[in-house]
């Protein structure tokens, strides 16, 4: 299959180009503070009626939600896939054009930045965790739509009828589209199976049980494309030549998110309605 040669810069405006992959962390988190907005302003999805914070107050959160996902996912991926690197080439940190970003860490940024965001209006911050759980699938979907149009993040070659042949490819092969595989499960399944738990389980009022359920759904996803994904180069595969550092690192979100499930589903509840 020929890939849809789309140009990675959605617009320019003399030497300023806009490119599709900051148009999707910025609709993403648009977008996802609207359905933000939608769950907080219906109370009676939160236990005792209680959201972790008033709805308009999202707004205020997606300004450091921004902060959070772009520093986290810098901070992340320096960490994680090139220490070595950028520990001989400091200056390089602040170079994000080379596309060096972490979901891992981004995930981390997020979560310590509605941790504090809630504290400070008086929530509950596994309601928050919650929260950014039920939304995050909108930036992931987004995300990884634009790693596609990056030709960026492909998989491993493949005789599959669906298999793209990347311009970015030396070899010139057809790949899994392993950014469109992740797109579907992380973004669009992981969405719905959430959204059922939220509107017909009314999950969200067991503080933690939704953060959890993401928590699983990502894992499971994530672990499950990097079998056909291709690893970082700088990296390539671990343990033997079989385990990646996208697995690695999903591995204890899984078992948190395991965890955050079993509490909130034998944690006793109080006042719920």
């Amino acid at each position: 299959m020929p890939f849809p040669n789309i140009d990675p810069i959605a617009f320019a405006v003399g030497p300023l180009a806009v490119r599709w992959y900051a148009l999707a962390y910025l609709f993403g988190t648009l977008l996802g503070a609207a359905y933000g907005y939608r769950l907080l302003a219906n109370t009676r999805l939160w236990h005792k009626g209680e959201p972790p914070f008033k709805a308009p107050d999202i707004w205020d959160f997606a300004f450091w939600t921004m902060l959070a996902i772009v520093l986290g996912g810098r901070i992340g991926y320096v960490l994680f896939y090139n220490l070595p690197f950028y520990l001989a080439n400091p200056i390089q940190i602040f170079n994000t054009l080379d596309g060096g970003m972490s979901f891992h860490g981004g995930m981390l940024g997020l979560m310590l930045a509605a941790i504090v965001f809630t504290r400070s209006k008086g929530g509950n911050w596994l309601s928050s965790l919650d929260l950014i759980a039920s939304v995050a699938t909108i930036g992931l979907l987004l995300g990884r739509i634009a790693n596609f149009i990056n030709s960026e993040l492909y998989g491993a070659p493949t005789s599959l009828p669906w298999g793209v042949i990347f311009p970015t490819d030396p070899l010139g092969v057809p790949r899994h589209p392993s950014q469109i595989y992740e797109g579907a499960l992380e973004g669009i399944l992981l969405f719905l199976v959430i959204r059922v738990a939220t509107h017909v389980f009314y999950a969200l009022r067991r503080p933690g049980l939704v953060a959890g359920i993401f928590g699983i759904g990502y894992a499971l996803s994530r672990i499950a494309v990097e079998f056909v994904r291709l690893p970082d180069i700088q990296i390539g595969y671990l343990y033997g030549g079989w385990l990646t550092m996208g697995q690695v690192l999903s591995l204890p979100i899984l078992v948190a998110g395991i965890g955050l499930v079993v509490y909130a589903t034998t944690r006793k509840q109080s006042g719920l309605r």
